[in-house]
C-alpha cells in the first residue's frame, strides 16, 4: 500500500482546505466527508479494511482540523463546492463518496448538483433536513458565547456514542474528544449555520447515482426514521440500519466497512 501525508489546496474564495491519500493508486478513489466536530481521523479505524478496496481521500472541511476556518455562517452550496474544487485541483473525474452526518449531507449536495462527479453515494447517519431551522439559532449563539468548547464536546459525546463506551477511559472517544476540544467554535457554529438552513427534502429526488443509505437503530442525531425517509426519497436507494448510535462507522465498524464495501464493489 502506498500512502500520501497531508497536503493542501486553497478554494476560490481563499480558504486552505487540507487533504490526505490513503491507499494504492491503482484502486478506485472513495471520499471520505466527516461530521461536524471531527477531522479526517474520524475514519483512522476504517483506514485499513478500506484501503484494501480503495484508494482514500480524506480531507478536514472548513472550520475543521488543518484547515482554515473562516468566520461567519457557511452554506452547504459552499461545503459542497469545496469538495468540487478538491478533486477539480487533484484531477479526479469521477470518485465513490461515503459521507457521514453533516458529511452525508454534502455528499447528498454532490449527488444532486454534479452527479457526473459521482460513481456511488453512501448516506451515512445523515437526513435529506434537519429542521426547523430556528432550533439551531439558540446552539449557534450559545456556542459563540462560551469561554470554550467543553460544554459543546460532552454534549456531542453523548449524542454519538452509546453509554458503554463513554464509561471509563475508551481510547478511541477520548481521541474525538480531543478533537473537539481543539476545534474552533467558530467552525462548528458555522457548520451548524449550513444545517439550519438546508433542506434537501425535494431536491434528494434528483439524485440518480446508486445510493446506500446506512441508519443507526439508536441515533438520536440523525434517527432511523431520518435514513428511511432519504433511502424512500433517492430514487432506487437501499437502506440498512445497524445497531448503532450516531458513530456508526466507529462503534459498528466490522458491519459498517463490510456494508460500505459489497454495496460500491458490488458488479452493476
Amino acid at each position: 500500500m502506498t500512502s500520501q501525508t497531508r497536503t493542501a489546496i486553497t478554494t476560490g474564495d481563499g480558504v486552505r482546505i487540507v487533504y490526505r491519500f490513503d491507499g494504492d493508486e491503482n484502486k478506485p478513489v472513495l471520499l471520505l466527508s466527516n461530521s461536524i466536530g471531527t477531522d479526517l481521523h474520524m475514519w483512522d479505524g476504517q483506514v485499513s479494511a478500506l484501503t484494501e478496496h480503495f484508494r482514500l481521500l480524506r480531507y478536514d472541511a472548513r472550520g475543521h482540523g488543518a484547515s482554515d476556518v473562516p468566520s461567519g455562517p457557511y452554506s452547504l452550496d459552499r461545503l459542497g463546492r469545496d469538495v468540487v474544487e478538491l478533486l477539480d485541483a487533484l484531477g479526479l473525474q469521477r470518485v465513490h463518496v461515503l459521507g457521514l452526518s453533516l458529511g452525508g449531507i454534502v455528499a447528498q449536495w454532490l449527488g444532486i448538483h454534479v452527479p457526473e462527479r459521482v460513481d456511488r453515494l453512501v448516506l451515512s447517519n445523515t437526513a435529506a433536513y434537519l429542521g426547523p431551522a430556528n432550533q439551531w439559532d439558540r446552539p449557534i449563539a450559545e456556542l459563540l458565547e462560551a469561554p470554550d468548547m467543553q460544554v459543546t464536546a460532552e454534549r456531542f459525546l453523548h449524542n454519538w456514542f452509546p453509554a458503554r463506551m463513554l464509561q471509563g477511559d475508551d481510547e478511541v472517544v477520548e481521541g474525538f474528544r480531543r478533537t473537539l476540544l481543539a476545534t474552533q467554535r467558530e467552525g462548528v457554529a458555522g457548520s451548524w449555520a449550513a444545517v439550519r438552513d438546508y433542506d434537501l427534502r425535494r431536491t434528494a429526488t434528483l439524485i440518480h447515482n446508486p445510493t446506500l443509505v446506512i441508519a443507526g437503530e439508536h441515533d438520536t442525531v440523525t434517527s432511523a426514521d431520518h435514513g428511511k425517509e432519504l433511502a424512500a426519497t433517492v430514487p432506487g436507494a437501499r437502506f440498512t440500519v445497524l445497531p448503532t448510535v450516531h458513530m456508526a462507522n466507529v462503534e459498528g465498524q466490522a458491519e459498517f466497512v463490510d456494508a460500505v464495501v459489497a454495496f460500491l464493489t458490488e458488479q452493476s
